[in-house]
């Protein structure tokens, strides 16, 4: 990798943790040049604008949580043990340490869900992914005879996602101490529901 490949990942790697404080509308050129002790002309040449910013940072995020999530998860054999994977390996993405705010797509979600544009898009497209990865996920754990035949994938991805996305709400804006054991205690419920 060259040495301004590497700083680019640098950035990339930083803003995608402030993001998930401040928001993709918090980052600016100016302010992460101020945290990286970059000059701002030399960040401005790596993304021209904050927009662009702003989505490669989504673009950045989305490679690593396909890294960490994703692949790992899929590498699990279909049906239970693969959606257990998914789970698990979301909910270490969402405390993770490089993550101090939590899943910097669900904080961009609130953001930017009545802000049309590019970035919106770019999240929208990389949503629709994830939910995707889960129904399908589901559907073949329906093949291999281990949920219900008449059990909806996309229902079961929606459900799933909505306990994803309160223990994001209670964990982080509310400060629950019991938010990731009941978190858990919701998705026991949903598996055996899908397998009843």
């Amino acid at each position: 990798m060259s040495k301004g490949a590497a700083t680019r990942q640098t950035i990339l790697t930083h803003a995608a943790g402030l993001a998930s404080q401040v928001g993709l509308t918090g980052l600016t050129i100016g302010g992460l040049a101020d945290d990286l002790r970059l000059s701002k002309s030399g960040l401005f040449a790596h993304f021209r604008s904050k927009e662009a910013l702003q989505v490669e940072v989504l673009e950045h995020a989305a490679a690593r949580f396909t890294d960490q999530v994703v692949r790992p998860a899929l590498q699990k054999r279909r049906g239970v043990p693969r959606m257990r994977a998914l789970f698990e390996r979301w909910l270490a993405w969402e405390q993770a340490e490089v993550l101090p705010g939590g899943c910097v797509f669900v904080a961009a979600a609130s953001e930017l869900d009545d802000r049309p544009g590019p970035v919106r898009d770019a999240l929208v497209t990389l949503q629709r992914q994830w939910v995707d990865v889960l129904a399908r996920s589901f559907r073949y754990g329906i093949e291999e005879r281990q949920f219900r035949a008449d059990a909806d994938p996309e229902q079961f991805a929606q459900d799933l996602y909505g306990i994803m996305l309160a223990y994001h709400h209670h964990a982080r804006l509310l400060a629950d101490p019991l938010a990731e054991r009941r978190a858990r205690r919701a998705f026991r419920r949903l598996l055996e529901d899908a397998r009843r």
